[in-house]
């Protein structure tokens, strides 16, 4: 017998849909607690489900694309949608598998799976997994012990001599041990965060006390490296130590004394540990996060866009015959919305008045202020010079008096 691991290749992207949609249709026809927990019958939510699972449209460097097969990367459902259907792909493998390279363990996370298989009998088994999907797209690939060991996961399990098994925290041979500097601009119970993480890490993977040791070592070692003082990782312990006495008293504590909020703040050093102090005499309890990272500076996955296509924009709008102006906002395309108004505009100015249908228009309304400010006044709008206004921009315009309209339409003055 030896231990070898399976790895899938590029799971999301190569999950059949409609393989996958036949799965799911089939486990919700059987499932006969169905109607009490939503109210959506199965055709209901497969119309929806693959609604969800076909719109895969992005667009990249101007042009628009859409993803013609697998699962998006970035879609919540995804993850689900992918552990469902390799779960149909590991019984119909197992069901199906050679005797003489049947697995005699088998345990799955996703597209990590963990077996036992006999000897030499590896390739005929993987070879036996690549078959199982139609459509060709599951590919597996597989590492074998090394030196009594092999990684799964966040753990490496070590085969004994007796035969038992003892487990290690695995680290990639790439791995650098890089983390949260302690001098970084972060509130310290973050950078205690880290150390709390490291040690939890260990105490819930490492299973013998002497591995425990070494792997303590490793990590003062590590954090040692990243500027953090000896008197951090002593606190840290010393808090974990006392946790359960600490989680009683301050569960009592909430139950009396119940939170009134959560603000989140920028941290800044110094002033944001105050805040948080003062607000906390009000028990309103605070939440601290960086006000600017490099991923914000140097990572944009997506195409930026132009601001006439943006949606939810506050914008104004002089006008050439008058100080007035329209400030309005929209929810769609602002290039839509602008498009509306000068066709809009455009009809109010090919209408001939006499004085008295001038007069009455001033008791019609358009679709938008803009369109009876030119009915009323036969003024000409500036297209050109647009403005694109933040919320406190907006507030400030319409205490000086200035606009004559505001929304998406408005009476003339």
């Amino acid at each position: 017998m030896e231990t070898f691991l399976t790895l899938t290749v590029s799971l999301f992207t190569n999950t059949p849909i409609d393989k996958t949609l036949e799965i799911i249709r089939d486990r919700l026809t059987k499932d006969t607690t169905l109607p009490e927990r939503i109210r959506l019958n199965v055709t209901d939510t497969m119309e929806l489900l693959e609604f969800i699972l076909t719109t895969t449209y992005f667009s990249f460097r101007g042009n628009i694309y859409r993803q013609k097969f697998g699962a998006a990367m970035v879609s919540p459902v995804s993850a689900i949608l992918a552990n469902l259907s390799m779960e149909w792909l590991e019984q119909q493998a197992i069901a199906t598998a050679p005797l003489d390279c049947a697995p005699k363990y088998w345990r799955r996370y996703v597209d990590d799976v963990l077996e036992v298989i006999k000897k030499d009998t590896t390739e005929k088994l993987t070879e036996h997994l690549n078959k199982v999907d139609e459509t060709g797209n599951i590919k597996f690939t597989y590492e074998e012990e090394e030196v009594s060991s092999i990684p799964f996961l966040d753990t490496l399990v070590v085969r004994k001599q007796d035969g038992s098994i003892k487990l290690l925290i695995y680290r990639k041979k790439t791995h650098t041990d890089q983390y949260l500097n302690f001098e970084s601009q972060h509130p310290l119970h973050q950078k205690l965060g880290v150390i709390r993480t490291l040690i939890d890490r260990m105490d819930s993977i490492v299973t013998e006390e002497e591995d425990k040791k070494e792997e303590e070592k490793k990590i003062r070692t590590a954090l040692q490296n990243c500027g953090y003082p000896r008197w951090a990782m002593d606190r840290v312990k010393q808090q974990m130590s006392t946790s359960k006495i600490k989680c009683n008293s301050s569960k009592k504590s909430t139950d009396d004394n119940p939170s009134k909020g959560m603000v989140v703040l920028p941290y800044v050093a110094g002033l944001s540990e105050k805040l948080k102090r003062i607000f906390w005499k009000h028990k309103i309890a605070t939440a601290m996060k960086p006000h600017n990272t490099i991923k914000s500076l140097l990572v944009h996955p997506k195409d930026k866009r132009e601001t006439n296509q943006m949606c939810e924009v506050v914008y104004n709008i002089d006008c050439k015959g008058c100080e007035k102006s329209y400030i309005g906002e929209t929810g769609r395309a602002f290039d839509t919305r602008l498009k509306e108004h000068q066709k809009d505009e455009k009809k109010a100015e090919t209408k001939k008045y006499t004085r008295a249908r001038r007069k009455e228009s001033t008791t019609e309304f358009n679709k938008s202020a803009i369109t009876d400010h030119v009915a009323a006044k036969n003024h000409v709008i500036d297209w050109e010079e647009l403005q694109y206004l933040t919320e406190k921009q907006t507030s400030s315009k319409e205490k000086s008096g200035r606009p004559y309209g505001s929304g998406e339409r408005g009476p003339p003055p």
